[in-house]
């Protein structure tokens, strides 16, 4: 992530001149163009966006552009106008978005009619095994054949069976069609990136709820037939959910609660301090409402700051980036899901993650929104957890998870949030 992904492709279509298509998140649509007038001027570019009738008229000349650069959720309703195009390239950016095989985003995207297809992402295995098949099946379609086979030859045997021989197998199936950079091989003037992991107790009444809570969850679990288990999945989850939510700031749950929050405390104390040491701050949270505590509390202490969450339109994200760049604004609040890709925020020199995510390449996607060409700062990555919580429970989860990722294609990124019971049991024991 952050090592010029979309400037090799940008060469790449320079050097050839043909036809190509780019799907990305909606978000990245302009960022697409922007990067392609940039380094490549000569290349016309045609960003299929806007209403339904003119995305319609706009493809009626498309052989006239370079390239088409389109987002996944129009590409989806908009499958039936690409069937009479074609083109020598297509390129899936930020390709997890076509992780699961099933979906229609991921069935649009492997209709167009391509010679050559490119998938770009950090984290070619997301959440589980199967999501490095579904990008096969879009660069490669049938070279590892059809899922079924794949979970019978490769997935069950590996993440069930722990199949030392089929794992080496599925890798040397791969490899030869995986580029993968890592930053210590191209960003060697790159400077250092310190990661700190901090532990924060809760208060009494932080503790007291919590517990209360926990026990409550447990006892239901024990209880539970396994029909009942199945049934009450979604209930359970976000049960799980509030006890993440109580480690950050119980008030966002309960609401004439007072008891404060050890976490809020120590992720003030660190982000004044930054701002006295003239530092950057990027803090990011999967709870926008967690954020929006923490835009309560720079209020009250006069330290301006800007705020993306998933409500914020494209040209207001690209507005805010510019200032944040500009050394305008000491402090940027993010939302984990709007903000986690697509971002470049080299001007940042500290990054601040609140609550620990199941999946730590997502996490690690975030922090590259400031670790990426450009930087030229050494970065601090301070992660914060509540100790003797459940958060405790998700880092190690993390590390185990991402194991099997490593392994495969030497990457990161795998950390399955899909619990069956025992797991679940495992991360609510003491």
């Amino acid at each position: 992530m952050g090592l010029g992904k979309t400037l090799q492709i940008i060469a790449l279509l320079e050097a050839k001149k043909e036809s190509a298509m780019i799907v990305c998140p909606a978000s990245l649509v302009y960022n697409w163009e922007s990067e392609v007038n940039r380094f490549a001027p000569d290349l016309s570019v045609l960003p299929v966006v806007g209403e339904q009738k003119k995305r319609e008229q706009m493809l009626k000349g498309y052989e006239n552009y370079h390239i088409i650069i389109t987002s996944y959720d129009l590409l989806k309703r908009d499958i039936e106008l690409y069937e009479s195009c074609s083109f020598r390239y297509c390129i899936a950016d930020e390709a997890q978005y076509i992780k699961n095989p099933t979906t229609r985003v991921a069935r649009a995207v492997k209709r167009i009619r391509a010679d050559i297809r490119f998938a770009l992402t950090g984290t070619p295995i997301e959440n589980r095994l199967s999501d490095l098949y579904s990008i096969f099946d879009f660069v490669m379609p049938g070279y590892l054949k059809d899922y079924v086979s794949f979970k019978t030859d490769y997935e069950i045997p590996i993440v069930q069976q722990q199949d030392e021989t089929i794992l080496l197998r599925l890798q040397r199936f791969v490899h030869p069609f995986i580029l993968r950079r890592k930053k210590e091989e191209v960003l060697k003037d790159l400077p250092p990136k310190m990661e700190h992991v901090i532990y924060v107790k809760m208060t009494d009444k932080q503790r007291e709820l919590y517990n209360a809570r926990l026990s409550l969850l447990r006892k239901e679990l024990r209880e539970k037939t396994e029909k009942e288990w199945q049934e009450d999945r979604l209930k359970i989850l976000a049960e799980l959910t509030r006890l993440r939510q109580i480690c950050c700031a119980p008030d966002i749950c309960y609401e004439n609660y007072d008891g404060g929050s050890g976490k809020m405390d120590t992720c003030m104390e660190l982000i004044e301090e930054a701002v006295e040491g003239e530092h950057r701050t990027l803090v990011f949270s999967q709870f926008v409402t967690v954020l929006n505590k923490i835009e309560q509390e720079l209020r009250k202490r006069n330290i301006p700051f800007l705020f993306l969450s998933g409500k914020n339109t494209k040209e207001e994200r690209r507005r805010m980036v510019e200032e944040f760049q500009k050394g305008q604004v000491p402090v940027f609040l993010i939302s984990l899901k709007a903000g986690g890709t697509g971002l470049n925020l080299t001007a940042a020199d500290v990054v601040l993650h609140v609550d620990p995510w199941w999946n730590g390449a997502i996490e690690n996607q975030a922090t590259d929104r400031a670790y990426r060409i450009g930087q030229i700062r050494a970065l601090s990555v301070m992660k914060l957890v509540t100790k003797d919580s459940i958060e405790e429970k998700i880092i190690r989860l993390q590390e185990r998870k991402t194991e099997l990722a490593n392994r495969v294609v030497s990457g990161e990124g795998m950390a399955n949030h899909v619990f069956d019971r025992a797991e679940l049991m495992e991360l609510l024991d003491s």
